[in-house]
């Protein structure tokens, strides 16, 4: 009987995720391993930092881990023969020691097994008010267009950080869709532009992601799928979010390898379920008229479990 019911059983697939921590709230490996784990994942995480809270509050304590401790975490895996991972899954670092460190350990764990896909968020910065900024020190950015992004299958950098890594502008969306093209040709064979500036089909009350995914057939030919998705836009700033579309974006392109569209409307789709749960529930902490605090604006993520494991598709999908 225990045969029957292991064949229906889907395969383990175990995640390490390299992120922050923090105490209280939902970003880095807190905001990625709630889904991963209700999506069937395995997840064994690093924290790359240890805070109290996010650092968009008034306050915040706590430490950081450097690489030599990052190495020796890996070390302790190594030694017990528990080093091998089917994905690899990284966000905000600060440190470019750190970054290559996490180059050397996905190399490593590529070289076990080479089915591994490293899914890399690229978190460098973002546009406000039309202007782009680094919100991480500049040597950074070699560090991943030369090191991180060579290694890397699946990439999800906003705008900003798509032209940091081409050293192009985007004005259009056939810019978008050659740096998009750029992207890949530096490695990564899945490439999602998160969010971007691009004026929406629908109207200005979207924000436009377009995704890229190029497959080299066993004949040596290359197809690329491409697709735009059109999401609404929430009038609020939530901290988190991007690491949350990384895991889910991970977990979807697993269950759908190739189907980049459904993927990434089953993505959205539950970032929006998402959104708007925790922008409702912000709004009646916060009371009539007064602006919702960071504090109560915190990813409402465990009462929309439903959502994350079956999300209903409210957000579509344009193949292009």
């Amino acid at each position: 009987r225990a045969g029957a019911r292991g064949a229906a059983m889907e395969p383990e697939c175990r995640v390490l995720s390299i992120q922050s921590h923090v105490v209280r709230g939902y970003v880095g490996n807190k905001a990625a391993t709630f889904p991963l784990q209700v999506l069937g994942f395995e997840v064994d995480t690093v924290n790359s930092v240890q805070f109290s809270n996010h650092t968009g509050y008034a306050h915040w304590k706590g430490q950081v881990l450097n690489s030599d401790e990052l190495h020796e975490l890996y070390e302790g895996l190594k030694l017990n023969e528990v080093n091998r991972y089917d994905y690899v899954l990284t966000g905000y670092t600060r440190d470019t020691s750190f970054l290559a460190m996490v180059v050397d350990i996905v190399q490593e764990l590529k070289q076990q097994n080479s089915n591994l896909v490293y899914v890399c968020d690229p978190v460098m910065g973002d546009k406000w008010n039309g202007d782009g900024s680094m919100y991480v020190p500049k040597d950074l950015l070699p560090v991943y267009r030369d090191k991180v992004v060579p290694v890397a299958d699946i990439i999800t950098p906003n705008q900003f950080e798509a032209e940091l890594l081409t050293g192009r502008k985007i004005y259009t969306e056939k810019d978008a869709l050659e740096v998009m093209d750029m992207l890949h040709a530096m490695g990564p064979e899945t490439v999602v532009i998160t969010s971007s500036d691009l004026q929406a089909p629908l109207g200005n009350d979207y924000l436009i992601a377009l995704g890229s995914h190029r497959k080299t057939k066993a004949d040596g030919t290359r197809i690329t799928q491409r697709i735009r998705v059109e999401s609404p836009k929430v009038d609020a700033v939530f901290v988190g979010t991007g690491d949350l579309f990384a895991a889910m974006l991970l977990a979807w392109t697993h269950k759908h390898p190739n189907n980049l569209k459904v993927a990434c409307e089953k993505t959205v789709s539950a970032m929006q379920h998402v959104l708007q749960r925790t922008i409702k529930s912000a709004k009646v902490q916060a009371g009539e008229g007064n602006k919702p605090n960071s504090a109560q604006l915190e990813l409402r993520m465990v009462q929309s479990k439903k959502d994350i494991e079956n999300p209903e598709i409210i957000v579509n999908a344009t193949v292009l």
